[in-house]
């Protein structure tokens, strides 16, 4: 009666979904296990934004590379701007999506050590390749508080370091680049910074990373398992749809021709 399931059509069709009944189940874990790192990144985000801020020190020095367990972590850093070795970044999106700078300023701290600060983003002028209309920073020793980042790397972050750019903009922000520059140690990573706020005109703040959304991953992974279920079920039908076309064209075949009148 099911003889047909190994013919050669029914073999490959066969092969094919036990192929895809895996390969759907393991597609179903890979959007689980993003799932669960979502999730673990926005309670890490939540944890590092809310908890009392710590000296910037205690958390990195020169050469340091920032652990992604301190990404986003409440620092503060006291000592003076440096404005006469302040960079631009370009290509850099505002809160709203409009493209820009962003302001990084070094701060020399007391101990002749420097860190550095995003200040946040500004517009661009109307010559692209000039230095942009950026506000000044606080002038005095001042104490700030940010966020903690790594230092930016074209690998890491997608970004290609291009050369030859105009003079004090760069495309990464990166510790060790602007040591060079500085001619002093440099903090690894830098800060975003959060307080004081800037006066009006400022540079807009970098918005906090998001750590509510979870994206649609879990909604994904029940999908492909979902998929992945429906494969031998849709199997068992067409077997026995074809069991039953071919038991009604064997009917008839043997079923006597009705007599002529």
């Amino acid at each position: 009666m099911y003889r047909f399931v190994l013919t050669r059509q029914w073999v490959c069709l066969t092969l094919v979904a036990l192929v895809l009944i895996p390969a759907m189940i393991k597609l179903g874990f890979w959007q689980f296990h993003r799932h669960e790192h979502r999730v673990a990144q926005n309670e890490l985000i939540a944890k590092n934004l809310y908890g009392e801020p710590v000296s910037v020190g205690d958390l990195t020095s020169p050469g340091h590379t920032v652990p992604r367990d301190d990404y986003w972590r409440a620092v503060t850093a006291t000592g003076t701007y440096d404005p006469a070795h302040e960079v631009v970044v370009r290509m850099r999106t505002s809160n709203d999506d409009k493209v820009g700078f962003h302001v990084v300023t070094p701060l020399l701290l007391a101990d002749g050590r420097a860190v550095l600060v995003n200040r946040g983003w500004v517009p661009g002028g109307d010559d692209p390749r000039a230095y942009p209309p950026v506000p000044a920073a606080p002038t005095g020793e001042v104490t700030v508080t940010g966020r903690l980042k790594a230092d930016e790397t074209s690998g890491g972050s997608g970004i290609k370091d291009r050369k030859g750019l105009p003079d004090r903009q760069v495309m990464l922000i990166n510790s060790e680049q602007q040591a060079a520059a500085l001619g002093r140690p440099v903090l690894g990573g830098y800060l975003e910074l959060t307080a004081p706020a800037p006066a009006d005109g400022g540079p807009e703040p970098v918005a906090e990373p998001d750590h509510d959304s979870i994206g649609a991953h879990m909604a994904y992974a029940v999908q492909w398992w979902l998929f992945a279920s429906a494969v031998p079920v849709g199997w068992v039908v067409l077997v026995r749809r074809e069991r039953r076309d071919r038991e009604e064209a064997a009917a008839k075949a043997v079923s006597p021709e009705p007599a002529s009148a």
